[in-house]
């Protein structure tokens, strides 16, 4: 199978991912509601939360560079910003795509070694799953009772088995897998290391592994906690913003977008295009815990989405747009030489 088939066919299956849970979403909704809360929109206010997510795109990609500093590696800041940008805007066409894009290039423009930058992604991916895990913490226990209960329930099952007990027999079958798996490579390895393939992918895994073991040298620790604290502090006042913007929203205040954040960020996890359906769903089904109702909440979480969407598709077709009239200079430089 080619490689643009498997892409088209994957990207089909998130998207139909994406569309079935908007239809879940959707299908008992009024529309007419719907409708008259985007109308009523005061939309003045997505103008900061505009500039605000742009700002935490290029927050990210001064906490990458500094990433890729232990690395030996001092790519451009625009260069990096705008494959950042472009990054995300890949993702909207197949979720992690824009991952394995963005090392490719700075791979390209700065000459840096995509698959050291893959463990920096890497790294960078399991920091935002702690600052996640941080928020929502924070989320519960300054509400838990009106949260608390809600995520016990959303996260139940991912621990438990049917019958409703901890399932000590998925973590086991999880567990042999893993470590089978891990002997698997090791033996690969050790007997076809003459393979020019095996040699190869033992390159791979090398530059992934110092790319990972990076954020241990970085030189500018507090800098980097920031940068860190800084972009989803961002992240926090954009969703305020929408609270604003959204009609008889505003009196929800700080806690009501610190959930939104939380529960919509998980919603963003889920493999379709941007996060569509999932994103659209996990606010509403936080927003009813307010005592909005299930077309209000709807109305917010479509306008996050479409403004944040629409952001993406803006300035990453400008950054891809760009990239290349930038770096013009620099490619006729190498090619002289």
């Amino acid at each position: 199978m080619s490689k643009k088939l498997l892409s088209l066919l994957q990207y089909v299956f998130f998207l139909g991912v994406g569309i079935f849970l908007l239809w879940l979403t959707l299908r008992k909704s009024d529309w007419n509601s719907i409708i008259s809360d985007l109308a009523g929109a005061n939309y003045i206010y997505l103008i900061p939360a505009t500039l605000m997510l742009i700002v935490s795109h290029f927050i990210r990609a001064l906490r990458w560079k500094i990433m890729m500093e232990p690395l030996g590696y001092k790519p451009s800041t625009t260069n990096t910003f705008l494959a950042v940008l472009v990054g995300y805007w890949a993702n909207l066409a197949v979720p992690r795509l824009g991952e394995v894009l963005k090392c490719t290039i700075l791979g390209r423009y700065e000459k840096v070694p995509a698959d050291k930058l893959i463990g920096t992604i890497v790294a960078e991916r399991a920091i935002d799953v702690c600052s996640l895990a941080v928020i929502m913490l924070i989320t519960v226990f300054s509400q838990y009772d009106l949260i608390g209960d809600f995520s016990k329930e959303l996260f139940a099952k991912f621990f438990t088995s049917k019958s409703g007990g901890f399932s000590i027999a998925r973590v086991g079958v999880f567990l042999l897998i893993l470590v089978s798996f891990v002997i698997l490579v090791i033996w690969i390895f050790q007997r076809l290391s003459h393979l020019a393939i095996v040699i190869k992918t033992k390159n791979i895994f090398l530059g992934i592994w110092q790319g990972l073991t990076s954020i241990r040298y970085i030189k500018h620790k507090g800098t980097f906690f920031l940068y860190s604290v800084l972009i989803w502090g961002l992240y926090l006042y954009s969703t305020y913003m929408g609270f604003f913007a959204m009609r008889d929203m505003a009196q929800f205040g700080i806690r009501g977008a610190l959930s939104a954040l939380t529960f919509g960020s998980f919603g963003m996890i889920v493999p379709s295009p941007g996060g569509i359906g999932s994103f659209q769903y996990a606010i509403q089904q936080v927003m009813i815990l307010y005592g909005v109702t299930p077309e209000k909440g709807l109305s917010l979480g479509m306008m996050i989405w479409f403004a944040q969407t629409g952001i993406i598709i803006l300035f990453g077709t400008i950054a891809f747009l760009l990239l290349p009239v930038l770096n013009k200079p620099k490619r006729r430089e190498n090619e002289e030489r």
